[in-house]
């Protein structure tokens, strides 16, 4: 009687494990698959994935309308100023990539980062809107590498990333 009873309690703990881990399962799946970002342990977005995303988050342009002649009784008033539009692209380098927008002052402003596998970025970013951008790439555990700072420009619209010699002392 007393195995009988013992192979009942360890086939019950199987069957709940199973459930629970069919149970987790499922729900991953379906998260993943419901169209709207899922999980957020999902599959990397590739470049026009994230193309699409910003531009649903993005608010709709709004219309420009043709100005009117101050009135007497509406005062002139300056328009707000808005920022330079800007075009959002990736730019790959040793170190890792970063968003970068080039606007259309011909500033650039870094959005994001990412290290590469390996490295990380140094804390003190220049993210602009400047002429130039500059970040720092550091090899994560070997000291024997250089570091790696950069300076991102755009070019024609297009952020181009460049080392250059590095002026940091330790």
């Amino acid at each position: 009687m007393r195995k009988w009873r013992n192979a009942v309690v360890t086939a019950a703990w199987v069957a709940v494990g199973t459930a629970a881990g069919a149970l987790g399962a499922w729900q991953l799946a379906s998260a993943d698959s419901d169209g709207a970002g899922g999980a957020a342990h999902s599959r990397p977005l590739d470049e026009a994935a994230v193309r699409r995303a910003l531009a649903a988050s993005d608010p709709p342009p709004t219309s420009r309308s043709t100005p009117t002649p101050p009135s007497p009784s509406r005062p002139l008033t300056p328009p707000a100023s808005s920022p330079p539009s800007a075009e959002r692209s990736t730019v790959r380098f040793t170190g890792g990539s970063a968003t970068v927008e080039c606007r259309a002052d011909g500033t650039v402003r870094l959005v994001s980062w990412s290290p590469a596998d390996g490295f990380h970025i140094d804390d003190d970013v220049e993210r602009g809107p400047a002429a130039v951008a500059r970040l720092e790439a550091e090899p994560g555990d070997d000291d024997e590498q250089p570091d790696l700072p950069y300076e991102i420009r755009c070019v024609g619209g297009t952020p181009r990333a460049q080392v250059v010699p590095d002026t940091d002392d330790d």
